[in-house]
């Protein structure tokens, strides 16, 4: 039994810290290719050696972190090659995936959608209006909840795991475009309500479309 509260323990305290990590990837206070060291990431963010390691292996699975060749590790690249690839599978994996959700899901489903439409418009306005980490980590929150509320109906717990890990990896693109005020948030709204019309039309096309032009907007704001 102590055995067991250990190991609840130490997966809590892995699941805080590899939280820690990734926001901080994605928002660029750790950097593409920075190498990650055991005692300057215990430093900064706490955890034993165990959980630091077991951690940065949760992200390398992710694609968060690689591991290297000395047995280190350090951030992922972030080159333009990255940005196209990371892209072009999200946007197979989705495109199946929302078909899947549109074909299988029921009026609960539909409302979860709704109602994540609804917190990415208020944190959209939120963050155009206050320009501050905590506006854009509510917003990246809320960005995130509508992808995945988009597909969580599919059925599939392999797709919606591979989008997951896929989303988080393109992350940090999409915040940096905040950061450098690329980001055309009235054609993001249009896409938005676009998307959402097409799941309550049951219009797998139309989503599909729409869907595939909003995930391309991640490497050409300006579509």
């Amino acid at each position: 039994m102590i055995l067991r509260r250990d190991t609840q323990e130490d997966d809590t305290v892995i699941a805080m810290l590899a939280a820690a990590l990734r926001r901080d990837i994605s928002f660029g206070a750790l950097l593409p290719d920075q190498k990650l060291k055991l005692q300057n990431l215990r430093a900064r963010y706490g955890g034993s050696n165990h959980s630091m390691r077991e951690t940065l292996r949760v992200l390398t699975a992710e694609g968060l972190v690689e591991a290297t060749s000395q047995r280190g590790f350090r951030v992922a690249s972030a080159t333009e090659d990255d940005v196209r690839d990371i892209l072009m599978v999200r946007t197979e994996i989705e495109k199946l995936a929302i078909g899947l959700a549109i074909d299988l899901g029921d009026v609960a489903w539909e409302g979860r959608v709704i109602a994540a439409h609804h917190a990415l418009r208020k944190a959209e306005t939120r963050v155009i209006e206050v320009s501050d980490d905590l506006a854009a980590l509510e917003w990246d929150e809320a960005c995130r909840a509508f992808s995945y509320a988009l597909i969580d109906a599919c059925g599939s717990p392999r797709l919606i795991d591979l989008q997951r890990k896929l989303y988080n990896q393109s992350r940090r693109f999409r915040l940096a475009q905040l950061r450098e005020n690329q980001l055309d948030f009235d054609r993001r709204c249009t896409r938005q309500k676009a998307l959402v019309d097409a799941v309550l039309a049951r219009d797998s096309t139309a989503a599909q479309a729409v869907l595939v032009k909003d995930i391309k907007s991640e490497l050409q704001p300006d579509i």
